[in-house]
């Protein structure tokens, strides 16, 4: 059930249609506010006199609420957004050798891979490949690690270490990389769309053939821990 409470004036009830030019999550009406309930029994509670008028208006207002809810909701953990428990789980840092297959592009996944402080440092052979797709990476170590071809969607890896880590042909869309080590990595014909790298060390990483949107490029092109070498690569200005 979802409950809206929005300022509406005296005669909106009356009114045959309701405006919806106005995109913005709250409708501001300075009037008398009237609260909605979005739920399949609200309409019974409606009497019969006001049900045609109410029923159109509750309809456009809950599903802006749910344009609202949806457009706001993200798997990717947010800046201000605290992160849940560390996993209890016994084996949960071996679990990113099966990693996780639902929902990839999306982060969408049946459990959360929790693999934070896991030490995973030269590790040429399990992590190859596999998805981890919005894995909890923070302050994990991957120093060495052959990741190729794997699939990070919405990873967050805040604080993590990736010193020489092989992220060739890999996709790592969305992923934070804030504040993470990420000296001599390697990406090579990388798919680096909507990630972040506030922050992140970069000395010697390799960006050949790094595929990157304009606006992406231009914000990794304002970390100056980048070499010479590195900047010419992504065609930094």
């Amino acid at each position: 059930m979802m409950t809206l409470l929005t300022p509406l004036s005296h005669n909106s009830l009356s009114s045959p249609q309701l405006s919806t030019k106005r995109h913005g999550c709250p409708l501001h009406q300075p009037h008398v506010p009237l609260r909605i309930t979005c739920s399949s029994s609200a309409s019974k509670r409606v009497p019969k006199s006001e049900e045609s008028p109410f029923k159109e208006l509750r309809t456009v207002a809950c599903g802006l609420l749910a344009v609202c809810t949806v457009a706001t909701a993200s798997p990717v953990i947010a800046a201000n957004q605290r992160l849940p428990p560390l996993s209890t789980e016994p084996n949960r840092c071996e679990r990113a050798f099966v990693g996780n297959t639902i929902g990839q592009a999306n982060g969408v996944y049946d459990k959360p891979l929790d693999l934070r402080f896991c030490d995973y440092t030269n590790e040429k052979s399990n992590l190859k490949g596999k998805s981890l797709a919005a894995a909890l990476m923070s302050d994990a170590k991957f120093d060495g690690a052959d990741m190729s071809e794997a699939v990070m969607s919405k990873a967050y890896a805040v604080g993590a270490s990736f010193k020489g880590t092989d992220f060739s042909n890999a996709v790592l869309d969305r992923v934070n990389f804030g504040k993470a080590n990420l000296q001599g990595a390697i990406f090579k014909n990388t798919v680096l769309s909507g990630s972040t790298f506030d922050n992140a060390q970069l000395e010697d990483a390799v960006f050949d053939d790094t595929i990157i949107g304009y606006i992406d490029l231009q914000k990794l092109c304002t970390n100056t821990s980048i070499s010479a070498e590195g900047r010419v690569e992504l065609g930094c200005r």
